[in-house]
């Protein structure tokens, strides 16, 4: 069963013109960036290896699936809904495709998922509200994509959350006050989008954060930024906004720039 659903990505991606080829006459466990362990399909890595075309149906059948990293090559067409069926995935690097179409309205179903990242797409549409329900995720980043709609407040459920990247999408509305609620939460970036409101008061709950990028969007008010003021690591970077506070408590030769460019390294 599994050895079929390996086949169909190879067959779907164009396995013929992959960097590093699957010969399909041997086991399985000699596959490039194909792990096994106990005859079981555990991780598959085929960064940047040229895959093209569009994902198949059929992914859930690897059931046992922990990580699956298709970064960096030139995967197109839409995300199968059945890629939310692998319960077991801890790992989906999906970044720097050309991934079109909505995010699964049922991609709560990775349950056990730390690490979402398909920055650098096409993906349109709304962030679905089921993505509250993946209570281990740490890191999600859906930046540089054409996703549109407001900032689900379900984000909030989420306390496991490290970094929110959604830089570069036509997001809308204001800022979810729930997402003061991730007191884990290092990293914020909702530069270029046409976000507007206020920024929340419940912001003053996120004890971890160290880099707040709002640059480029329609904020009506910064005031509830005061409160943040003295956070010795965190870096506000938004164009004229020492214009109207000033941060004398920063101590700028010990605080890390943000940065918004994403970049990936092959494990």
């Amino acid at each position: 069963m599994e050895r079929k659903a390996l086949i169909g990505l190879y067959n779907s991606t164009n396995g013929a013109h992959w960097i590093r080829k699957w010969d399909l006459k041997k086991p399985v466990s000699e596959w490039y960036g194909v792990k096994v362990v106990d005859d079981k399909v555990v991780e598959i890595n085929l960064f940047q290896n040229n895959l093209m075309g569009p994902l198949p149906i059929g992914m859930s059948k690897l059931e046992n699936l922990k990580v699956l990293n298709l970064a960096f090559n030139l995967i197109t067409g839409e995300l199968p809904e059945d890629l939310a069926h692998l319960t077991s995935l801890k790992v989906l690097k999906l970044e720097m495709n050309r991934l079109k179409g909505t995010l699964p309205d049922n991609i709560g179903g990775l349950s056990n998922l730390e690490e979402l990242t398909a920055f650098n797409n096409f993906l349109s549409g709304s962030i679905p509200e089921s993505i509250g329900e993946i209570r281990n995720l740490k890191v999600l980043n859906l930046s540089s994509n054409s996703l549109n709609g407001t900032i689900p407040d379900t984000l909030g459920q989420l306390a496991q959350l490290e970094t929110l990247g959604l830089f570069e999408n036509t997001l809308e509305g204001a800022i979810p006050g729930e997402i003061g609620h991730l007191t884990k939460l290092k990293e914020l970036i909702l530069a270029n989008n046409s976000l507007n409101g206020e920024i929340p008061k419940e912001f003053d709950q996120l004890a971890s954060l160290q880099i707040f990028q709002i640059q480029n969007n329609n904020f009506s008010s910064f005031k509830n930024l005061e409160k943040l003021k003295t956070r010795e690591y965190l870096v506000f970077d938004y164009d004229g906004f020492d214009k109207k506070y000033e941060f004398k408590e920063l101590k700028l030769d010990r605080t890390r720039m943000a940065d918004t460019k994403y970049e990936d390294i092959e494990n």
